[in-house]
């Protein structure tokens, strides 16, 4: 995980800027604490921030051409970067940063390259002959991308929205799956996937082998790394079966095709919970059973609440959702980074792909199932992409997705959606659980889905939603359609994170980064028109799903 903070189009001196780019850079350090990098002419700046965990010793960024003609800022990994390579045995690198493969594709293919990348990615190159950029996002928005411009119009690119907060007038979230470049200004849409649409995957055939060898393959992919690693294990179900497979491959280096002894062979898990919560005891069951060093991280009530202002300063949001699971994870984060471990395996987009939220059991077609999965992907980069990314990268510890490989996105996305359809009997998830049979206990295997912020125990969310009602007047919430015009918070919880995030975050151009709308068990504003009682229960937390949760909340619609 590294971060980055490019200008180009420059409208003042490269000499006034270039401090200005700097100190904008030390905001964004955390992400990547190793070393700091910047290239400048008269035309452009470029500063990285890195997090070194592919090639530490001569990787530091910006990355150039061996001519210096193109410079390269990039925040992420490239997992096929050495079968990338193969393609260029005349081109000379210079480094064996996985990044550097990238100038050689644009040099040879200009912008008609992204998708053969396999990686998690937010990069910017600069063409020092003809003055011209080229900015691009993964395909999931797996890493945070921002744009702005300054009173003067000057352009900024940056990894988090706090590097132009105070400089830029104006800011947007850069979409993901997408590129830009400076010929003619447009984001155009690199990620396009037919299994989008209904019809083009209504009648395929599945094979839960192939969900198998697919979702091994890409945990396996993930695991390139030349520093330690660990992996979250919360005990559910998704980051269970990642961390299984990576304790499968964690006895050989990735790098040397599996021929050579891993340099940190021994798997290290780590969950984080209040004192006896539910998520703390499936987690150790799961590393007794699979064989990890494994670590509690235990919180307090008192310690999550005094951490919400940071976390909503380092997750730019006021997701309700979001800031209830990034609090315990931005606590855990701080203790894998003072183990030093720098990269973790994480189980997000497991429920995104599969419907594994409670909610799906309400859906009332396949048809409906399937795009509600769309919908959920198409906007998983300000949820739980934002929240693995920026919780892990406030520490300087790099999150990984292997659910969210892009390889292993179109076949699972390519599956019946009849075959992912629970309900009547069949659990959240059913066909993934199946896959892995075998992988681990079978209470563990068949539990019930547990959002992340309830499963570090209930207390956690009935006392931050009482706290925050504690700092919230009545007179507040009467006129917070005039405070708040966009995305009006309609609960006290809702409101005093507002608060919060507009005095970190002042411009209106950043409220309008984060997403709004209800939401019932973390389910899209569409999905609430599947039962009627789901406007009346609207909470993101699972256990608004009263009548299929194990300990549900009361029916408020009665």
């Amino acid at each position: 995980m590294c971060g980055i903070v490019c200008a180009f189009d420059l409208k003042q001196k490269t000499e006034d800027l270039r401090p200005q780019i700097l100190e904008m850079s030390k905001r964004i350090r955390h992400r990547g604490p190793d070393w700091s990098g910047i290239f400048d002419n008269d035309k452009a700046i470029m500063a990285h921030e890195r997090l070194a965990i592919v090639d530490p010793a001569s990787g530091k960024q910006p990355l150039f051409s061996e001519d210096k003609r193109f410079v390269l800022a990039a925040n992420g990994e490239i997992y096929n970067h050495r079968e990338l390579r193969k393609q260029f045995p005349d081109y000379k690198f210079q480094t064996e940063s996985d990044c550097e493969v990238i100038l050689a594709l644009y040099q040879e293919k200009g912008t008609d390259f992204v998708d053969e990348l396999n990686g998690i990615f937010g990069f910017a190159i600069y063409d020092v002959e003809k003055d011209e950029y080229f900015v691009a996002r993964d395909h999931m928005g797996i890493i945070p991308l921002y744009i702005g411009w300054d009173q003067n119009g000057t352009f900024y690119v940056a990894s988090e929205l706090k590097a132009l907060e105070g400089v830029c007038t104006k800011i947007e979230l850069f979409p993901p799956g997408h590129y830009m470049s400076s010929k003619d200004g447009e984001f155009v849409q690199w990620h396009k996937r037919e299994w989008t649409d209904y019809d083009a995957v209504k009648d395929n055939e599945t094979s839960i082998a192939k969900i198998k060898e697919a979702l091994e393959a890409a945990v396996h992919r993930q695991l390139m790394s030349d520093v330690p690693y660990g992996v979250l294990l919360s005990g559910g179900l998704d980051s269970s079966v990642t961390s299984a497979i990576a304790k499968k491959y964690a006895q050989k280096r990735i790098e040397s095709d599996d021929t050579s002894d891993a340099w940190w062979p021994q798997l290290h898990s780590f969950s984080v919970g209040l004192e006896g919560s539910p998520d703390l005891a499936a987690a150790q069951k799961v590393a007794d059973h699979i064989g990890t060093v494994h670590h509690e991280i235990k919180f307090t009530i008192q310690e999550g609440l005094d951490a919400v202002r940071d976390v909503i300063y380092q997750l730019e949001t006021y997701d309700i959702t979001t800031i209830r699971a990034s609090t315990p994870m931005y606590l855990m984060a701080r203790v894998i980074k003072s183990m030093g471990i720098k990269m973790v395996l994480s189980g997000e987009g497991a429920d995104e792909l599969f419907g594994g939220y409670l909610y799906f059991h309400k859906a009332p077609n396949a048809k409906e199932f399937h795009e509600e999965t769309v919908r959920k992907l198409n906007r998983l980069h300000m949820f739980d992409c934002a929240r693995a990314n920026k919780a892990m990268s406030a520490w300087g510890v790099e999150a990984r997705v292997p659910f969210l490989d892009k390889e292993f996105l179109d076949i699972a996305m390519s599956i019946n959606p009849e075959l992912k359809m629970c309900g009547n009997g069949k659990m959240e998830k059913h066909i993934l659980r199946e896959a892995f049979d075998g992988y681990l206990p079978e209470e563990v295997l068949w539990r019930q889905k547990e959002q992340f912020s309830d499963g570090v125990g209930y207390n956690w969310i009935d006392s931050l939603v009482e706290f925050a009602e504690s700092q919230v007047t009545d007179q507040m919430m009467a006129s917070a359609e005039y405070r708040f015009p966009h995305n009006t918070p309609d609960t006290k919880e809702a409101y005093f994170y507002r608060t919060i995030f507009e005095a970190h975050f002042p411009l209106d151009s950043a409220a309008e980064c984060v997403p709004g709308g209800k939401s019932v068990a973390c389910s899209t504003p569409e999905a609430l028109a599947w039962d009627k009682k789901f406007v009346a229960n609207a909470d993101p937390s699972g256990r608004a799903m009263f009548d299929v949760h194990a300990q549900g909340y009361e029916d408020k619609s009665s």
